[in-house]
């Protein structure tokens, strides 16, 4: 019975091993054939990534390709677009190359031609030459003969002769041109610029205005400056003015050569002290609204200019450029004032000889605009303002008179001559222009140096703060006739050598005195 159980208990665990086996390996299988048919799924769905991906690579190199095609056939054409326009002027170039040859061909045959008459000529010329040489010898040795004098005491005597009769006739008539001319015309020239001067009753200029800015106090100079120097940079380079900031008490100096740049940044250094608010924003906030202001300042007073010069409105941009004159001096007088005076001086002298007034007003007023004008237009201040007037339809006489009122043209009409006069008188009126101690010393010294300079002279003063020079000769060397042409030459040596406001008056004097005693 105990052996029937063992055996039961063996067999029902043989049995549950087997059961359990063939369970096992039915598990396996199954796991087997889903991870087949998963791995042939994956298989499938790598082959369909793998040909969409072949796909996209495909049409992706179509595209670049057919892109770059396209660039090529591009640059292709353009390649051949050059190519051709090259082609085109090389083909104009040989044909001009070819014209030019013809050309060379034809001159140098006209020249050879002339060549050869020239040879022919120089060669008739020579033996012209060599007779005319022989008949100078034997008449030469027949003067030489008959005068009992060599050829060269006999030239010797002839030049002297020749030199001194035309050095009197030309010192003779020199003096009576000169004595005739200014017989009538002085008088009427007197008469004319006396009464011009005497009506009309213009201030004196004062000395142009330095660019210094006052200060509240020294501790102002820092907030200029501002932290690193920020501030001083941000003005200067919103204004295009150099600041000076040094030891000076209680001010700043402003350094620039543009006028009109200086003033904006005059204006706008005294607003900022005002308003205390210094900082590199503000700063440009104020350049930009000053600059504005000074616009419509310009044009204002070039307005204000042709009224008082009683013209009809002018183009602004003409009274634009006559404001500018404002901010410009010429030795100290201002220059839009010496428009305005010379405007009224015209008009005066025009009224006396019967001249269109209107006209000679104009003229006098317009005629420095060209100094307004930047140095990007080149040439002499009245070329440049006639070139200026003629794109805003001013009269041709008008013109003539700005351009030729320094005489670099050619006078037309009398508005010209009157320009020039006027603008004289404004410029050499007394207190009208002032300059320095030194350059005045300096005038003078050259004035007398250059009579120094001259033979014969004696003694040379420089008066009347440089317009007249007196030059005393030596009556043993230098003669009546010698003095005319010395003042002459001193003339013309001043005119050429020295820079000066006006006309400078030059006189020579000649004087013997003969002493005896009664005894």
């Amino acid at each position: 019975m105990a052996n029937e159980s063992w055996f039961l208990a063996v067999g029902g665990v043989i049995a549950g091993t087997a059961v359990s086996y063939v369970i096992h390996r039915f598990r396996e299988r199954a796991l087997r054939a889903e991870l087949a048919v998963r791995e042939r799924e994956r298989a499938d769905q790598a082959r369909k990534e793998t040909e969409a991906l072949r796909v996209e690579v495909r049409l992706s190199a179509q595209q670049d390709l057919n892109r770059w095609r396209a660039d090529q056939d591009r640059d292709l054409e353009s390649e051949r677009s050059r190519l051709a326009a090259t082609e085109s002027r090389l083909a104009e170039r040989e044909s001009s190359v070819g014209r030019q040859m013809e050309r060379l061909a034809e001159h140098q045959e006209e020249f050879r031609r002339r060549s050869d008459a020239l040879e022919s000529y120089r060669n008739q010329s020579e033996q012209e030459r060599l007779e005319i040489r022989r008949l100078s010898e034997e008449r030469k040795s027949q003067l030489e003969s008959l005068s009992g004098l060599s050829a060269l005491e006999a030239r010797t005597l002839l030049l002297k002769e020749v030199e001194q009769e035309s050095s009197r006739d030309a010192a003779n008539l020199s003096r009576h041109i000169l004595e005739n001319a200014k017989t009538g015309a002085e008088e009427q020239a007197r008469r004319i610029i006396a009464t011009a001067i005497q009506r009309y009753a213009g201030k004196h200029t004062n000395e142009t205005s330095t660019a210094t800015v006052a200060l509240p106090s020294e501790e102002m100079k820092g907030r200029i400056i501002g932290r690193d120097g920020r501030n001083i940079r941000s003005f200067e380079n919103a204004t295009g003015i150099t600041v000076l900031v040094d030891d000076t008490p209680n001010a700043v100096v402003l350094s620039g050569f543009d006028p009109v740049r200086r003033e904006v940044a005059r204006q706008s250094m005294e607003r900022l002290i005002l308003d205390g608010r210094i900082h590199p924003t503000r700063i440009e906030e104020v350049v930009a609204a000053v600059t504005v202001e000074m616009d419509d300042f310009i044009l204002r007073k070039g307005e204000d200019a042709v009224y008082k010069a009683g013209q009809p409105p002018v183009h602004p941009d003409v009274a634009r450029m006559l404001g500018r004159l404002h901010f410009r001096h010429s030795f100290s007088q201002n220059v839009l004032e010496h428009s305005i005076e010379v405007a009224h001086l015209c008009g005066l002298m025009a009224a006396e000889l019967g001249e269109d007034i209107l006209a000679a007003k104009r003229s006098g007023l317009l005629h420095d605009i060209g100094k307004a004008m930047s140095h990007e237009v080149e040439g002499p201040h009245a070329k440049v303002g006639a070139d200026f007037l003629k794109r805003f339809n001013e009269s041709d006489a008008i013109i003539n008179a700005v351009a030729s009122h320094h005489e670099e043209v050619p006078h037309e009409n009398a508005l010209g001559i009157l320009v020039a006069a006027a603008d004289a008188i404004s410029a050499t009126r007394p207190g009208s222009r002032s300059e320095g101690m030194t350059t005045y010393l300096q005038r003078l010294e050259n004035l007398e140096r250059i009579a120094f300079e001259f033979p014969g002279v004696e003694r040379a003063f420089a008066i009347q703060a440089g317009r007249e020079l007196r030059v005393v000769v030596k009556p043993e060397e230098v003669d009546d006739q010698a003095s005319v042409r010395m003042a002459r030459e001193l003339a013309r040596r001043i005119e050429e050598e020295l820079l000066y406001p006006g006309q400078i008056r030059i006189t020579v004097v000649r004087e013997t005195r003969c002493v005896e005693y009664a005894k």
